[in-house]
């Protein structure tokens, strides 16, 4: 794997909006001399990623914001994933295309709070829910003392798995670990009604967060703090344990370890046309399995289990802030927005999609069986390095590579201490 230069690095993302400041004279975002957003005419713009928000949801932000502020309008645009951190870079350093307000990858967040390409908002901190807010994703958004982020959702994962297929070839449900890689090898090798091409786990390579929660499960690190340096862990001991144990799962348990970018985007249909019996997503995966096999008692669900029986693993802790951008061009409307986000009908609507609240408060509200797990998996949950660099040099592609690699049976140790030598020289940039 080639090293990245710090020219994609945070030097080049702070270099660009230093410039963008020095180079305009349009009036700051920040000023104050914006007026009530009543009074304000023109359209907030606001970024949404691909797959995170709901029409209903989307709806609903637009119907309340219209009638608090019949004077403006609000523009809902969606985002892809893939390329997000330079179309984030173009857009918030510029006066003009800057967009009021973003999602903002949790692994990515603290890229953008770094550079100053956000606006302070820790005035809105109680008006948008206070203590009730995910804890560590304001953490992760705070800087000096200063809050430029709020928790829009979280992405809890666990399994969700077809009843009738586990009890037809005699597995139990997994409590441990290790038991749940079995049950996605034994599950493949007993197919129990004869699907070609079965899958008894879907697990991808091109699914960066779904293979991550299996590994942290096992105690698999990508880096750690030691001092003021970031150190390479994925050649630890307990990372090569787990890198070993996907690309058993890789090799016996699934039939999507080289699965397609587009095939994994509508993933669950695999479930629904009985071609995998396992698979690890987010609680919004729920209402995407078809209902009727809920209605027929053929779908469960149950937190990635750790070492210890009984007791959740450590998942990726998936999910997403919500940022106002420092050149936001109508900034009293977009807080007005901000706060239309954070208010019970919205926040409801989150957890009706399966996700769980930034607002912790209407967390009963996920939806589904999975609502009665996701609590306990967040709090299990963890994050991957909370490192700028990270946010800039590791997105989808990158992970995609470094776990094809094991997808593809390379040499496992081989494989982690190559990356562990390129973790140590980006993170330490």
């Amino acid at each position: 794997m080639k090293i990245k230069k710090i020219a994609t690095g945070i030097a080049a993302l702070a270099t660009t909006f230093a410039l963008a400041a020095c180079g305009s004279s349009a009036p700051d975002a920040d000023s104050g001399d914006t007026g009530n957003a009543a009074d304000q005419t023109g359209t907030v713009r606001v970024w949404f990623m691909e797959g995170s928000i709901s029409e209903d949801a989307q709806a609903y932000l637009t119907e309340e914001f219209k009638k608090q502020n019949p004077d403006a309008d609000i523009a809902v645009e969606i985002q892809q994933w893939d390329g997000i951190v330079s179309k984030l870079q173009t857009s918030l350093a510029s006066k003009n295309e800057s967009p009021d307000l973003v999602e903002i990858g949790n692994t990515q967040t603290t890229t953008f709070t770094t550079i100053g390409a956000l606006a302070d908002v820790t005035d809105m901190k109680e008006t948008l829910g206070g203590d009730a807010l995910i804890p560590s994703f304001v953490d992760s958004s705070t800087v000096d003392g200063k809050i430029y982020a709020y928790p829009l959702y979280a992405g809890a994962r666990g399994v969700f798995y077809r009843t009738d297929l586990l009890e037809q070839a005699g597995i139990e449900v997994p409590t441990t670990i290790d038991e749940f890689t079995q049950a996605a090898i034994d599950l493949q090798a007993a197919n129990p009604e004869g699907v070609d091409g079965f899958s008894g786990l879907y697990l991808a390579a091109v699914d960066p967060h779904g293979v991550e929660s299996y590994l942290f499960a096992q105690g698999f690190e990508y880096a750690q703090q030691e001092g003021d340096k970031w150190v390479g862990k994925t050649s630890s001991p307990d990372s090569i344990a787990a890198l070993s144990n996907a690309q058993k799962v890789f090799k016996e348990g699934t039939q999507y370890a080289l699965d397609s970018q587009q095939g994994q985007k509508s993933f669950e249909r695999y479930f629904n046309e009985g071609k995998v019996g396992m698979l690890i997503g987010t609680g919004n995966i729920g209402v995407k399995i078809d209902q009727q096999m809920w209605d027929d008692g053929k779908v469960g669900v149950f937190a990635i289990p750790s070492k210890t029986p009984g007791e959740p693993g450590a998942t990726f802790a998936g999910g997403s802030n919500i940022a106002m951008a420092k050149n936001a061009p109508y900034p009293e409307l977009a807080k007005s927005a901000l706060e239309i986000i954070f208010s019970e009908g919205f926040q409801t609507k989150l957890a009706a999609d399966g996700w769980v609240p930034g607002n912790t408060s209407y967390g009963d509200a996920v939806s589904g069986p999975f609502g009665d797990i996701a609590a306990d998996i967040i709090n299990n949950s963890k994050l991957t390095p909370n490192s700028p660099e990270w946010g800039v040099n590791y997105g989808a592609t990158e992970l995609n590579e470094f776990f094809t690699r094991i997808a593809k049976g390379e040499d496992v140790n081989q494989v982690a201490s190559a990356f562990d030598a390129e973790l140590d020289s980006t993170l330490n940039k």
